[in-house]
């Protein structure tokens, strides 16, 4: 998942950085896309919006890419790629670098003494094309390992080159492969969407949600149940069933994120970056899930093969950290008040390199009213209140509830809470039922789980919410079934919700013979039955006069 970055927080994100520190930014026109990387974060690549790319730092193995030797505190031009239209970069501990184009085409420079160049260039200062066996290939993102490289085609095809000592390059006989082959083996008949390497591994997932991984095994890291090095794509059959969408590698633990916002780790662990337990850090070679309530859905994960850390976004874009974070080990995911997953690895990892470029998009989408006032629920950055339901925690807005809502209306006019008060407790109603609530007063639209609706219905009487019975009808219309109409009607009629008792009314005449012989219908108090025979009667009675004219 991509989260857009706006020109402020990409430029205070810059601003994190220590490499730049020295950059007058009114000297070089305006940024697009930045990347930190070397062993202490002392190299840098700048991209402008006129396509012009900008290199700085200590310029190890020529890693700069500026065609000589000597390192620079100012940003020099990196002409090789100047009008390339640059899409993203990959790094490796060399340090050496790839840059790839929009048009598919991949530049690589600097360390070379693995062969990760993957090509025949005598000078690896100078960006240079990597046309072995790529010639034909439109490449749509690449990686890096250590000392290894993987590329992508948009075909879902898989190329691997550079060190090899493991397995991670695939089935070569040789140490160090020079050249770009393609992963064949069980890949061949594959489709995939996303790649990732570990510090001499390398991890796959496939159009479907499966996932391969090859190459070092020692601590675990393939997620294959053993720790056997591999030198042709595994399957982590452990996840079978599950859809995964996204995978990113630590230095020898890997993160997966599946589509229903689940993530799942394995791998090393004597830094504590599976966040599973506060005592026990034993390596991990299957899939475990990683539940932390706090965090509820996880909307993006990040991880770098230069280090032990593991950084994920949960609800309300809040930022989730663990493992080796400034040399301290922290073996459960903490909160941290960062912007963005990028300002974790500037402030926290070491080295401060970048897990990918951080990038600011020339244009924003166009955003209504609406779509605002839905961004600003459950937002930490702008809440003033916090309501905790179950020992969770949702971030709302006072102005915006006493606009929206009579009930806190009331509650804030009287100071029934206090105006510095910021957290109030909900022990009458369930998180789910309560959030869905909440988020009601922001969307207009109830975003609530299947079962239940009739909590819902009875809160929504509870706080004389009568528009939003209103809106239940359509939910109802989704979830009613023959077991469960009496209930639904039942409660419409309790809690005085006419439109949703009309639904259930109809849906019951339609089913009568059957929901009548219901459970639910039993239970139903002898009036609420009585009323709706006679009203049954009464509509049958008017269809045969019908029927008679």
């Amino acid at each position: 998942m991509e989260f857009r970055i706006n020109v402020e927080m990409f430029l205070w994100s810059l601003r994190n950085w220590p490499i730049f520190s020295f950059i007058d930014w009114n000297c070089v026109s305006k940024v697009h896309m930045a990347l930190v990387y070397g062993n202490l974060g002392n190299e840098a690549l700048i991209v402008t919006t006129d396509k012009v790319v900008y290199a700085l730092g200590c310029n190890t193995s020529g890693c700069l890419g500026i065609g000589v030797s000597h390192s620079t505190l100012y940003p020099k031009k990196v002409e090789a790629l100047c009008g390339k239209d640059i899409k993203t970069f990959a790094h490796g501990r060399g340090p050496h670098v790839l840059a790839l184009t929009e048009e598919g085409k991949i530049y690589s420079w600097g360390h070379n003494n693995h062969g990760e160049l993957g090509n025949n260039s005598t000078n690896h200062m100078i960006p240079t094309l990597v046309t072995r066996n790529l010639t034909n290939e439109f490449i749509v993102d690449v990686a890096c390992g250590s000392h290894h490289c993987l590329a992508l085609t948009k075909e879902g095809k898989v190329y691997a080159w550079g060190e090899n000592t493991r397995g991670q390059v695939g089935n070569s006989v040789n140490i160090n492969e020079d050249t770009p082959m393609k992963v064949n083996s069980k890949l061949a008949d594959k489709t995939i969407i996303c790649i990732s390497c570990g510090q001499s591994s390398s991890m796959t997932v496939t159009d479907s949600g499966e996932i391969y991984g090859w190459g070092c095994n020692q601590v675990g890291q393939l997620g294959i149940g053993n720790y056997v090095n591999q030198v042709n794509p595994c399957k982590v059959t452990t996840l079978v069933g599950i859809v995964i969408e996204k995978i990113v590698c630590g230095y020898a633990h890997v993160l997966a994120l599946s589509n229903k916002g689940v993530l799942y780790v394995w791998g090393g662990n004597n830094c504590g970056q599976l966040g599973l337990d506060e005592s026990r850090k034993t390596n991990v070679c299957s899939p475990r899930q990683l539940a932390v309530k706090e965090m509820g859905r996880v909307l993006d994960i990040a991880s770098s093969h230069y280090n032990h850390i593991s950084v994920a976004m949960g609800e309300g874009n809040r930022i989730f950290m663990w493992g080796e974070c400034l040399g301290q080990i922290i073996t459960v995911p903490i909160l941290v008040t960062v912007a963005s997953l990028h300002d974790v690895f500037a402030r926290y990892a070491s080295p401060s390199v970048m897990h990918q470029p951080l990038v600011l998009y020339g244009e924003e989408p166009d955003m209504s009213l609406t779509d605002y006032f839905r961004n600003a629920f459950d937002d930490q950055s702008t809440s003033d209140l916090v309501v905790r339901v179950q020992q969770k925690c949702i971030y709302v807005h006072k102005a915006f509830l006493a606009i929206r809502c009579q009930y806190f209306r009331t509650m804030f006019q009287q100071n029934l809470i206090k105006n510095n008060q910021s957290v109030i407790e909900e022990q009458t109603f369930s998180y789910d039922v309560y959030k869905a609530f909440l988020k009601y007063f922001y969307t207009d639209e109830i975003d609530l789980p299947p079962g239940n609706i009739p909590e819902f219905l009875k809160l929504a009487h509870t706080y004389s919410e009568n528009q939003l019975k209103k809106h239940c009808v359509e939910k109802i219309k989704e979830e009613i079934t023959i077991e469960n109409a009496a209930l639904l009607y039942g409660m419409s009629v309790e809690y005085n919700a006419k439109e949703s008792e009309e639904y259930c009314f109809k849906f019951m005449l339609n089913h009568m013979t059957v929901v009548t012989q219901t459970a639910n219908f039993a239970k139903l108090d002898e009036n609420t039955i009585k009323s709706f025979m006679v009203k049954a009667a009464q509509v049958g009675a008017s269809e045969t006069v019908a029927c008679d004219i």
